[in-house]
């Protein structure tokens, strides 16, 4: 088993917690970076306003955690950009995403939209795969991204960019939970967004990634399916337990990420089940 390199190693990145406030990433698109880092969040979770230049009015994607700090830097782009926020977009459900959408789709007086009818709200959109959204002077299609969690959606920008939510992270990968996530509705949707040939990503956390996108979704392809030969290698060393593989698996990584890692490979045994390569009971795992 060979190590997948990580392209983004060698990429000229913004150290952790080095990340501005507030960054243009391109005409259409600006970035705001919420207050609440964390390990699982990185330098804290990314808001996007999109629109074209001049139109008056941007698109807000992923506001975000509810926090008056957070909203006072979104409205502060709101007015560099000269614009008024015409609609909020949610790429899944996760607090760190949506929590604000429907207090701030009310502030604004915008329509929020998103793929659970949940977090659109009862005055909301809920949105369909393949959707094309006209708005603030550009467009924005629905790229229906499931596996992170099962709503999870991506917007694919006129400049050829992809708003990939938690897809994708600018750095490390992103976690498939059980049993919210699906790992095998993951790799297809890691393949749709590959298939699209973005010109960036544009991430939930992290650095956007501009200088080889196809690049990073080969790792993460290649990533998951190192870490499953890396499951079944433990389990051959004796491993029978959902916890002693994340021991096995994941020694080097700190502790912190270690829930998350075990609900991790929870989805990928469901997956490596599903296919006949192990049996699985419980939190107990084996060979067959």
């Amino acid at each position: 088993m060979r190590t997948p390199v990580d392209p983004r190693a060698t990429w000229d990145l913004p150290a952790p917690g080095a990340m501005p406030r507030t960054a243009d990433l391109e005409p259409l698109v600006t970035r705001v970076l919420a207050p609440n880092p964390s390990p699982m969040t990185l330098d804290g979770t990314n808001t996007y306003l999109v629109g074209a230049p001049g139109s008056g009015q941007a698109v807000l994607v992923d506001p975000g955690p509810d926090d008056p700090a957070h909203l006072a830097a979104v409205e502060a782009a709101l007015a560099a950009r000269d614009a008024r926020c015409v609609a909020v977009l949610v790429t899944h459900h996760h607090g760190d995403h949506a929590e604000a959408a429907l207090p701030w789709g009310m502030r604004f007086a915008a329509q929020v939209a998103a793929a659970d009818a949940r977090v659109a709200g009862p005055a909301g959109r809920v949105l369909e795969p393949g959707d094309r959204l006209a708005l603030a002077g550009t467009a924005l299609h629905v790229v229906p991204t499931p596996g992170h969690t099962a709503d999870h959606l991506a917007f694919r920008l006129e400049s050829g960019a992809v708003l990939v939510g938690d897809h994708v992270l600018g750095r490390g990968t992103s976690v498939v939970t059980h049993p919210e996530g699906d790992v095998r509705a993951y790799l297809a949707s890691l393949r749709r967004v590959h298939d699209l040939g973005p010109s960036a990503l544009y991430c939930g956390h992290g650095p956007e990634l501009t200088e080889d996108p196809g690049a990073v979704l080969d790792f993460y392809l290649a990533h998951r399916a190192f870490r499953e030969q890396q499951l079944l290698a433990a389990m051959v060393r004796g491993a029978g337990t959902v916890d002693e593989l994340v021991s096995d698996v994941y020694a080097e990584v700190p502790r912190e990420v270690w829930p998350a890692a075990a609900q991790s490979t929870r989805a990928t045994l469901d997956k490596l089940a599903a296919e006949g390569h192990v049996v699985l009971e419980s939190d107990r795992v084996s060979l067959p």
